[in-house]
């Protein structure tokens, strides 16, 4: 790997560990700078979070429908 190549990878944070979702072109040791975007379906549900809704359900709808439509496309 160059020393300041970009590669962008898809991970899942799960028990306070990033887990990449797919192999990595990295040796033990290395070491990397990483950036954290959320995914738009989070986003949509983060801004949801702050407006006064009486139903949890409709912030998990909104969230399905944005998943959907990004899977179809």
């Amino acid at each position: 790997m160059h020393k300041h190549s970009m590669m962008p990878v898809k991970v899942r944070y799960e028990n306070n560990v990033l887990k990449p979702l797919e192999k990595l072109d990295l040796i033990e040791g290395d070491e990397v700078e990483i950036e954290i975007i959320k995914s738009n379906a989070d986003r949509i549900v983060g801004l949801l979070k702050d407006i006064d809704i009486d139903s949890v359900d409709l912030q998990h709808a909104a969230r399905d429908i944005w998943v959907r439509k990004i899977v179809s496309d």
